[in-house]
């Protein structure tokens, strides 16, 4: 991708633990017994969280990108710095390295044709502030993309205020602001968090909210995401119907959200945008956009068809093409199928990013005709054959 336009990835950053199960010897259910061993295969060591994920993917799609992350002067967080390393020493220059506490890692119990289970712990990540963010030396750059709050406590805590003060500060230097979320311990602090007020405050400060269908369903209707929980078998995308992902999306929107993309899993991604077109000409940045065909858009994508080797990390590349369609200049349509097509070529790896190719491979493999994942017929939605998507009946 050819692009002066650059995009800042902040928020969490951890170390990855990804041990390689099989479906015979790996039942979910079966995993942690006391008193039994699992035997399982090599590990694949990788980094983890938005910073990684994200902020790796778009490198590997050629858009120019700061990382700006918290670790532990620890033998993990030297390694996540290695890694960042390998793929570029400007990447880890940004990184801030505390003196006390220490690095966040995660080990990712991934049991083929299971979705996957994360032991997490949070590390230096809970201590992350406003303060870490160096806001004087982004300029340049179109985007901040900020991921993770649930993973940090002080984004979470006292309401959210320091979660909108990143945002803000971004904002007030001219960046579009951008927006995902992880799902939160649901037993834990995070899990107990007032979401819908985190959310109002933080909002109005986001042009691009991304958060996974799972994640959003929890935070504003916690009934209806422990009903769907007990009867999906892990896939609580397979209840997503159409009434309610456009009740949640208009619901963001409400509350500020420009363009909100719900990640569905192997569904594909949900797209509602606001039909304010004052709001989305306030949209920050020095992007090539042209705002009028994102005004009013209520839009589905299916995924395109791979063979998974893994799904983490997933929903992140997701969100980096849909970051990198936005800085190239994209209509809606293409960078919906930018962001589902770097999805599907991320799972094709076991780790999160070393399966997304140059931006330009992605966009050949798609007009090439890339298939399609077959799935449910929306009611009341329109094929557009040409796009390859679903228009909802709030299409414009």
């Amino acid at each position: 991708m050819s692009t002066d336009t650059g995009i800042v990835v902040a928020g969490h950053i951890c170390l990855d633990i990804i041990p390689a199960l099989d479906a015979e010897g790996c039942r979910a259910r079966e995993m942690i017994v006391p008193g039994r061993l699992v035997k399982v295969g090599p590990a694949t060591i990788a980094t983890g969280g938005v910073v990684a994920n994200t902020g790796l993917a778009l490198h590997r799609l050629g858009v120019p990108v700061r990382l700006m992350g918290k670790l532990g002067d620890d033998l993990l967080g030297r390694a996540v710095l290695g890694i960042l390393a390998d793929h570029s020493p400007a990447l880890a220059e940004d990184m801030i390295v505390a003196p006390a506490g220490g690095s966040s890692y995660t080990i990712v119990i991934s049991p083929p044709g299971t979705d996957r289970t994360f032991l997490h712990h949070p590390g230096v990540n809970d201590t992350y502030a406003a303060a870490d963010v160096p806001f004087d030396r982004l300029g340049g750059s179109g985007i901040f993309h900020f991921g993770y709050p649930p993973l940090m406590r002080r984004m979470y805590a006292d309401g959210g205020g320091e979660l909108a003060r990143v945002l803000r500060g971004a904002r007030d230097r001219g960046m579009a602001v951008s927006l995902d979320m992880s799902m939160p311990d649901l037993n834990g602090e995070a899990g107990r968090a007032d979401w819908p007020g985190i959310l109002a405050r933080a909002l109005p400060h986001v042009d691009v909210f991304a958060p996974s269908f799972d994640e959003i369903l929890l935070m504003l209707d916690r009934g209806r995401f422990d009903r769907l929980a007990a009867g999906a078998g892990g896939n609580l995308a397979a209840g997503a119907e159409p009434s309610l992902l456009r009740r949640l999306a208009e619901a963001l929107v409400a509350m500020g959200a420009a363009i909100v993309a719900l990640k569905l899993g192997d569904r594909g991604l949900y797209l509602r945008t606001t039909d304010d077109a004052g709001r989305l000409e306030r949209i920050g940045g020095r992007l090539a956009c042209d705002w009028g065909p994102w005004r009013g858009r209520e839009l589905l994508v299916p995924c395109f068809a791979v063979d998974v080797a893994g799904t983490t990390g997933s929903g992140d590349a997701t969100v980096a093409g849909l970051l990198a369609g936005l800085i190239g200049g994209q209509p809606p349509p293409a960078a919906l199928r930018s962001a589902v097509g770097v999805g599907a070529a991320s799972v094709e790896r076991a780790d999160a990013t070393s399966g997304v190719p140059a931006w330009d491979v992605v966009q050949r493999r798609i007009a090439a005709g890339w298939p399609r994942r077959a799935g449910a017929t929306p009611v009341d939605w329109r094929w557009d054959e040409s796009e390859g998507l679903w228009a909802g009946p709030g299409d414009r």
